[in-house]
């Protein structure tokens, strides 16, 4: 069974420029944030960047845009704004559902800092797996995708949706482009910041097709 409803013909998605996050680096810190909230994590300058050169590789697209969905967080918010600078399409929604994964009481701390300051959660973690653990207070994986396939339900015509890079990766699963196997063994991570993934239906009634995946050759 289709994930999405038959009105849905393409679906865009982007990653939100390089963030300060992403760009800090803490190699063998325990800890990856200075106390900002997630939802509050701005871009870089090279992150701006990034966000116009997308821009103007959306605008390439055709045919347009019909709607535009965005996460809540600043990052997201940041990319869109620049990006649709350069086009002709519709003022974008922001929709909570698009947002990135909760990470609970885990958030902040790199993989070394939960061993060090919650041992029990870390030995969960490789008990059930990164797919299904749920750190307190956060979400597993499975919780972020019920999330998504609400959303993707909703979409109609030609969509454009700035997010994260979980959201990108769950819905290749949501599409039965990954299994939970295939999942485990990437990471997130290797979805570029403000890369471009495209799915579109070639023919009606036909399902959702990939096009194009983690596509930065605008930034090259």
């Amino acid at each position: 069974m289709d994930v999405v409803g038959p009105g849905l013909e393409s679906l865009t998605m982007v990653r939100h420029g390089e963030s300060t996050v992403n760009a800090a680096g803490y190699p063998g810190a325990a800890e990856f944030s200075s106390g900002t909230r997630d939802a509050d994590v701005p871009l870089t300058e090279k992150g701006a960047g990034q966000a116009a050169a997308a821009g103007k590789r959306l605008a390439e697209i055709t045919p347009g845009f019909d709607l535009v969905l965005c996460s809540p967080y600043v990052r997201t918010r940041e990319t869109a704004r620049i990006a649709l600078e350069s086009m002709d399409a519709p003022s974008p929604w922001f929709d909570e559902r698009l947002r990135d994964r909760e990470n609970g009481i885990l958030f902040g701390l790199t993989r070394s800092g939960i061993m060090l300051r919650y041992p029990r959660e870390y030995r969960e973690l490789g008990r059930l797996g990164g797919f299904y653990y749920r750190p307190p207070g956060g979400e597993s994986w499975p919780d972020v995708a019920l999330r998504l396939r609400a959303v993707l339900r909703e979409m109609h015509g030609h969509v454009l949706v700035f997010t994260h890079d979980i959201a990108i990766v769950l819905t290749r699963y949501l599409f039965g482009e990954l299994g939970e196997a295939e999942l485990s063994a990437q990471t997130t991570a290797q979805v570029r910041n403000a890369s471009l993934t495209r799915w579109e239906r070639m023919d009606s009634g036909d399902a959702m097709r990939l096009t194009a995946y983690n596509d930065a050759s605008h930034l090259d």
